[in-house]
């Protein structure tokens, strides 16, 4: 049976930005979505926080080559280490500002995120059958050009959204109509 899985990133949690919105927009498709809630937060955020819950969701089957992944900000970065790492196979990954391998932004976020940035990137390709990226050309928080490497290395199927800032609530992202004809 196909399902959906909505990531959020760092310092953030499934209620924040266009998440909640999204969640009730494919459960009233008659889809079942899940949006964990992983532990945010210096001394909490970490690989391996995160991977102990997500293989919580694979251990109940619940994620497989019927699942879509809709991951924000450092979450792209950890479904494709975890997918990778544990060799899973899922339907597809849409990423929405994903990155790897970028410091920068502050000490705070450095320290969450280093965690989850690994080298072969492009070995995610083997487990996933579709992936699709968005991304902006102003992200506040990660360059453009992070974000472009990051979307070049794992697919040719690239969304810019111009002026989108980190595709948040901050620029205006409370709900995020773009992405609704690539779930399906």
């Amino acid at each position: 049976m196909e399902n959906y899985f909505i990531i959020h990133g760092s310092f953030s949690s499934p209620y924040s930005n266009w998440i909640s919105w999204l969640h009730d927009f494919i459960e009233s498709e008659g889809k079942q979505v899940y949006v964990p809630n992983f532990p945010i937060g210096v001394g909490y955020q970490n690989y391996e926080n995160w991977s102990k819950l997500f293989k919580y969701y694979y251990d109940l089957g619940l994620i497989n080559e019927n699942t879509t992944i809709i991951a924000h900000s450092i979450a792209p970065a950890f479904v494709c280490k975890f997918l990778t790492e544990n060799k899973i196979k899922i339907k597809k990954l849409i990423s929405v500002c994903g990155f790897n391998n970028y410091f920068g932004i502050d000490d705070e976020y450095d320290t969450v995120n280093k965690t989850m940035y690994f080298d072969n990137l492009e070995d995610v390709k083997n487990y996933v059958g579709e992936i699709i990226c968005f991304y902006s050309d102003n992200d506040p928080y990660v360059k453009y050009e992070a974000e472009k490497e990051f979307a070049d290395t794992i697919t040719k199927k690239q969304i810019l959204i111009p002026g989108a800032g980190h595709i948040n609530s901050e620029s205006g992202y409370d709900t995020f109509e773009d992405i609704v004809s690539y779930i399906f």
